[in-house]
């Protein structure tokens, strides 16, 4: 048994894991950027912000030099019917997330290229790591593009220049919605590794979307009730019911990228909980929080969505590599 065990060899790595994820990511990112259901969700995106945009500077053009942070609001003003573009990137973002990674690894065994490709000098952290890096930065660009182009359609549009607090607003917004993708980018490539079928893939991570963004409010509702009742005779319970319920929400990310979102580009909102009366007193209704006291503010919701990118991808992770691939 001993000379059986000896005589085994052991495979070593040589060199570094991440050999080659830049390359991974050029072709990537080449292959997602060419693909026909890029090009049409970007043609989605661009006609919705367009249209958002055009609406909200028609209702934002009489308050040039009276409102501040104009430039703001091209982001959170609607017209009817139109809502404002916000309240359309919120759910636009995950499906054109999920759309650049739900075949990202179950693909390359479709097309039965895996084998190819691990045997190359590359490993498969450093094929993941490239993965999910590509779809990344590809997001990354699309939201860039349309940020910049919104901040041109307000210049032209109201005719006055934005401010360093609402570029820096704006930076920090395209950020916050980068990492708000980044999370169903991981959620799909974790079911790309799940699955060996990409439409399997698609309708499980878009099934996950729909269950935060609509029914998750409700359980987090029913949960709180049947947790943590309210008494109307105390009402400390009624308070810890409602904050208990707040917590369940902020599960979601579709309620961590809302409540941040509406700190980052109202620069009035003072507080994302519950507010007692106590707690106004002696407070300036009415006046905007400086950059830095909104950041605080959404410091721990930016951190929660920056966790849950991190523990998505560790489990897509651990998943890929007890993966078998033959050839």
């Amino acid at each position: 048994m001993l000379s059986q065990l000896s005589s085994r060899t052991h495979v070593v790595r040589e060199g570094s894991p991440w050999t080659g994820v830049w390359a991974v990511v050029g072709k990537e990112m080449a292959d997602l950027l060419t693909s026909t259901r890029m090009l049409i969700l970007e043609l989605l995106i661009l006609l919705t912000a367009f249209g958002t945009v055009y609406a909200a500077a028609q209702n934002l053009r009489d308050q040039t030099g009276e409102a501040r942070f104009l430039f703001l609001k091209l982001f959170t003003t609607g017209q009817d019917p139109v809502p404002a573009f916000v309240s359309f990137l919120g759910f636009l973002v995950p499906l054109l997330a999920i759309a650049l990674a739900f075949d990202s690894i179950n693909g390359e065994f479709s097309q039965r290229t895996m084998s190819r490709v691990l045997a190359q000098p590359i490993y498969r952290d450093a094929l993941l790591l490239g993965k999910f890096l590509a779809g990344l930065f590809t997001l990354a660009l699309v939201l860039t593009t349309i940020w910049l182009l919104i901040m041109g359609l307000g210049i032209l549009s109201l005719g006055v220049p934005p401010t360093g607090e609402e570029v820096a607003r704006g930076l920090l917004f395209l950020l916050l919605t980068l990492c708000y993708g980044g999370v169903w980018l991981a959620l799909a490539m974790v079911f790309s590794i799940l699955f060996r079928q990409p439409a399997t893939a698609a309708l499980a991570s878009i099934a996950v979307w729909l269950f935060f963004m609509v029914f998750w409010g409700i359980t987090a509702q029913l949960l709180a009730q049947s947790l943590w009742p309210a008494q109307p005779s105390v009402p400390a319970t009624i308070l810890v019911q409602a904050n208990r319920e707040m917590v369940l929400n902020r599960l979601s990310p579709n309620t961590l990228y809302g409540e941040a979102m509406l700190a980052l580009l109202n620069p009035s909102v003072r507080s994302l909980g519950l507010v007692l009366p106590m707690q106004l007193q002696g407070a300036v209704l009415g006046a905007p929080l400086p950059l830095s006291q909104s950041v605080l503010l959404i410091w721990p919701h930016l951190t929660g969505l920056i966790a849950a990118i991190i523990l998505l991808f560790a489990v897509g992770y651990i998943l890929f590599q007890r993966q078998e691939v033959r050839a």
